[in-house]
């Protein structure tokens, strides 16, 4: 047994830090999907540190990595690159700052998984480990839920989309269903004993139920587009329907219990015994496809069938699928409607300045598209056509989303991979990004057997289509939702690509070394020379160390990159807890995270805000002013000194910032309002001011 586990170590010794790495986003998925900066910077510099610790011990190995992948990682670098040159024009540094780092975390990651190859075991023991790992986290949160007192479930399922433990239903969704495709393509496998199969089909089923319970519409529509890729591009798509079909059956028999735990609501809150309910027929549902698919795994492993009767079978089941097919198409266009009255209905709910409002009534996930998104978009494609080479800056999207939006919506992100790309990095990082990406995934479709190629093993292309299927969801439903900001989806996302990648056929080191062309030119005298090879040797040496200083010297850099934030950010979280009891030390620590970090004006927000609540206007006002002075287009440090100078009597300072708060938010009708009631000669109460900002906060929240 023991040798068994160490055999894929053994046969490639990457796996070690790969597997560290998977234990750190396993531990982000269980918090937040590690969102805040607090989380994912201390863990850059892990991967960071166990890229070093693999470099130290493989080497770096360039001549044998396939050029795809040298493609993917230099380009990836030169996007991260540009995304740290975008803190030069970005109009707040900070964000950009943080949004590059973020950039830097997932080429790290995807370094770690691509650069050393990796064996079909090792693989399969490293997307096993993640995928088991989130089954496993998805039955604890099942059975949390059902233990949990109203109050939590309350703060779990808040109008009875689950939430927990990432913080936002769509990520929620996205974290299981990512690891619903592997789990379903490796069950498929023939190479895998019958336990492990019917351990992954079952959890594929309590995967998607857990993820049902967010009703995230954007998975609805990602979960169609990616069967049809992977029965378009893998291999094998009898044995794929085969398992898709009862993993469907037992999804499909819990699904309508799940679907009415979020219908099903008293006082907008979730009823314990239909949650109950909805958890133990999805309990079930999993095991009875778990028992059904390991029996038949282990059925197959003792059958012998010959080709004739391999391929009548294979026949036989490509006719199943075309009918199921049909029947499944019939059966949703019965049940939509007219398709194109269906089409018309969600594009006009889509464009809708209502929003969630113009959705028509009863289920969340068929009554429309309406949403603020189609503005969101409107207003990156705006901000790409006025900086179209560069873009605005990693991260810049909020403050030209305030002068621009139609909506009441204050979005950091632009809700989409590929317009946060275009707009805020431009034509420049576009370019970089789709050619990085597009080694990366050709790295993979080799080794996945969706291109043929030389060299290939059976076993680690299912486990490369398998990882490559998980990137590929991210990257769907990432299309139209801000992902890319989790680190516990995009990290995961990079390292399961780079795993891919890792697989592709490379060249045969010992063949090249005892095999020399036949036309290799006979050495001279000179360069057989003891003299000749010394010379060579202490180029190469100089060449060795020349390396190590410049990628040392790099590293110092990323690392020092991702702390300085990491730190600012701990010392904004204790000012947050303690400025209640202990508003000097608070005020203390927003000094040093200011320091930390010289480019945001977080800590000054936070200060002047405390502040204002002890009625310190003018300790308020300095702190203000310096994050003014750091982000000049901060609407809420405007709008905040615009009434402290009210408050003090001068009026036409307070004229003069408020016009600047109403220009940076011309929506904000709190920044309106205050500028008429100036113009009109009356004062701002700014206690009264701050109250209605914290109400309205609690609103959008």
């Amino acid at each position: 047994m023991i040798t068994r586990l160490t055999a894929p170590l053994r046969e490639a010794p990457a796996t070690v830090p790969a597997l560290a790495a998977i234990a750190l986003f396993v531990v982000w998925a269980t918090d937040q999907a590690g969102y805040p900066v607090t989380h994912w910077a201390p863990g850059g510099v892990v991967v960071l540190c166990l890229l070093g610790i693999a470099l130290a011990a493989l080497g770096p190995r360039s001549r044998d990595v396939p050029p795809a992948v040298r493609v993917a990682v230099a380009c990836l670098a030169a996007y991260t690159a540009l995304s740290f040159l975008s803190i030069a024009w970005a109009a707040a540094p900070g964000e950009a700052w943080e949004g590059a780092d973020r950039t830097l975390l997932y080429l790290l990651v995807f370094v770690l998984f691509a650069w050393w190859p990796h064996s079909g075991r090792s693989a399969l023991l490293i997307l096993g480990a993640w995928t088991l790992a989130l089954i496993g986290l998805a039955a604890f949160v099942a059975l949390h839920l059902d233990a949990a007192t109203p109050a939590r479930l309350a703060s779990m399922l808040p109008g009875g989309r689950l939430v927990y433990p990432s913080g936002y239903a769509n990520a929620n969704a996205a974290q299981w269903l990512m690891a619903l495709w592997p789990a379903l393509l490796l069950a498929r496998s023939e190479r895998l004993g019958w336990a492990l199969r019917g351990a992954l089909a079952g959890g594929a089923v309590l995967l998607a139920e857990v993820a049902l319970l967010s009703q995230s519409r954007g998975s609805l529509y990602a979960t169609p587009v990616m069967l049809v890729l992977v029965f378009a591009l893998i291999p094998g798509r009898a044995r794929t329907f085969v398992v898709t079909a009862l993993i469907a059956v037992g999804i499909g028999a819990a699904a309508p219990s799940v679907l009415h735990v979020g219908d099903d609501l008293k006082n907008g809150a979730v009823v314990a015994g239909t949650l109950h309910h909805a958890l133990a027929v999805s309990f079930i549902a999993a095991l009875a496809v778990a028992c059904v698919v390991a029996a038949g795994a282990a059925l197959e492993s003792r059958l012998t069938v010959s080709e004739r009767s391999a391929r009548r079978t294979r026949t036989a089941v490509a006719a199943v699928a075309a009918i199921t097919l049909l029947a499944v198409v019939a059966g949703g266009w019965a049940a939509a409607g007219d398709p194109v009255a269906r089409i018309e209905h969600g594009w006009q709910t889509f464009k809708s300045p209502r929003g969630y409002a113009a959705n028509a009534g009863g289920s969340r996930l068929t009554s429309g598209l309406g949403s603020q998104r189609y503005d969101f978009y409107r207003v990156a494609l705006d901000e790409f056509a006025a900086h179209p080479i560069v873009g605005i800056g990693a991260d810049n999207f909020q403050q030209p989303y305030l002068r621009r939006r139609r909506s009441g919506e204050t979005p950091r992100y632009p809700h989409s991979i590929e317009l946060r790309t275009l707009a805020q990095t431009g034509l420049v990082g576009l370019l970089l990004a789709v050619i990085g990406l597009g080694a990366a995934l050709l790295a993979a479709a080799r080794a996945g057997g969706l291109i043929r190629a030389r060299g290939g093993q059976p076993l680690a292309g299912g486990i490369a289509a398998a990882a490559l299927a998980a990137f590929g969801y991210w990257l769907v439903h990432g299309s139209f939702d801000w992902f890319f900001e989790f680190a516990g989806l995009g990290a995961p996302a990079f390292a399961l690509l780079g795993l891919a990648a890792s697989l592709s056929p490379r060249r045969n080191r010992e063949h090249d070394a005892q095999a020399p062309p036949a036309d290799a030119p006979t050495p001279t005298r000179r360069e057989r020379s003891p003299v000749a090879a010394s010379v060579g040797h202490r180029r190469r040496g100089a060449r060795r160390y020349a390396w190590l200083a410049g990628g040392g010297l790099l590293a110092l850099a990323a690392a020092a990159s991702l702390v300085a934030p990491w730190l600012s950010g701990l010392e904004l979280d204790s000012a947050a807890r303690t400025w209640r009891t202990a508003p000097l030390a608070a005020y203390a620590q927003l000094d040093d995270a200011a320091q930390l970090n010289p480019l945001a004006d977080d800590a000054y927000l936070l200060a002047g805000s405390i502040a204002l609540r002890y009625g310190d206007l003018a300790r308020a006002e300095r702190q203000f002013s310096l994050a003014l002075g750091r982000v000049p287009g901060d609407a809420y440090a405007a709008l905040e000194l615009g009434a402290i100078a009210s408050a003090e009597g001068e009026m036409g300072r307070a004229t003069a910032l408020l016009s600047h708060a109403v220009g940076l938010d011309p929506r904000d009708p709190l920044a309106r309002a205050a500028l008429r009631s100036v113009r009109a000669g009356r004062r701002v109460n700014v206690a009264e001011l701050n109250l209605l900002i914290l109400r309205q906060a609690q609103q959008l929240l």
